[in-house]
C-alpha cells in the first residue's frame, strides 16, 4: 500500500468519528431541549394556578358590616342571640357559608359552630331577623339581600349579598345568655378568604329588646 493512500484512509476514519461525535452532542442537545421545555411549560402551569389561588386567598373574604344582640321574653335581662351582617369583601369570589365555621369567645370559653342547613328568606319585605332565632349549637342563615338566590337556595353568597349570622349564645355558652359588661370576640371563618371579625363589650345596661353590639 502506498504511503499516500494509507493517509487518505487516516483522513476518512477521523471524519466518521466526528460525525459520530456530532451526531451524538445534536441528540443530546435535543433531549436536553425536550426536557427544558416540558418543565418550564409545567413550571409555568403551576405559576398560573398558584397566582390564581394565592390572589383569591387575599382578594377574598368576608366584613362583618355590625352586630346586633336580642333579649329573649320579658324577665331574661340577657343577650340570647346574636346577628352578625356579612357580606362579601370588595372583589370577593363567591363564599359559601354551608363550609364556613363561626368561631366565638365568651368568659374564656370557644365554641366552634357549623352552618344550619334552614335558611331564612328576608328578602320579601320581613326584617325581623329574629323571629326564629333558636339554632342550638350550629349557626343559622338569614338572608336580606340576594339576586340570584344562591344564598337561599345554597348559602352562596355573590357580590353584593347581605347575610344575617344568628347565633344562639344561650344554648352555644349554656349560661342563660350573655349578661352586660361583658367581652365577646370571634370570627366567622370561609372555606378561603379573609375571616369577618367582630369583637364587642356587651352594654352596662340593656334598655332594648334589640341592641346595636358593634
Amino acid at each position: 500500500m502506498k504511503i499516500t493512500e494509507f493517509l487518505k484512509n487516516k483522513k476518512g476514519a477521523s471524519g466518521i468519528g466526528t460525525l459520530i461525535v456530532f451526531i451524538a452532542m445534536v441528540l443530546v442537545a435535543a433531549v436536553a431541549a425536550s426536557v427544558l421545555i416540558n418543565t418550564s411549560g409545567f413550571l409555568q402551569q403551576k405559576a398560573a394556578t398558584t397566582g390564581k389561588e394565592s390572589t383569591e386567598q387575599v382578594a377574598s373574604g368576608l366584613q362583618v358590616m355590625s352586630v346586633s344582640g336580642y333579649q329573649a321574653g320579658t324577665t331574661n335581662a340577657n343577650i340570647s342571640a346574636m346577628a352578625i351582617y356579612v357580606t362579601p369583601n370588595a372583589g370577593s369570589a363567591a363564599i359559601d357559608l354551608s363550609n364556613s365555621k363561626v368561631f366565638i369567645t365568651y368568659n374564656g370559653q370557644t365554641n366552634i359552630l357549623t352552618y344550619d342547613t334552614t335558611v331564612s328568606d328576608l328578602t320579601a319585605g320581613s326584617s325581623d331577623v329574629f323571629v326564629s332565632f333558636t339554632s342550638g349549637v350550629a349557626f343559622r342563615v338569614a338572608v336580606l339581600q340576594d339576586n340570584d338566590d344562591s344564598a337561599t337556595t345554597n348559602g352562596v353568597l355573590n357580590k353584593g349579598d347581605i347575610a344575617v349570622i344568628i347565633v344562639d349564645t344561650n344554648t352555644v355558652f349554656g349560661t342563660g345568655g350573655i349578661p352586660e359588661r361583658k367581652e365577646v370576640s370571634g370570627s366567622i371563618q370561609p372555606e378561603f378568604g379573609a375571616p369577618g371579625v367582630f369583637d364587642f363589650t356587651t352594654p352596662a345596661t340593656f334598655t332594648n329588646k334589640v341592641m346595636e353590639l358593634q
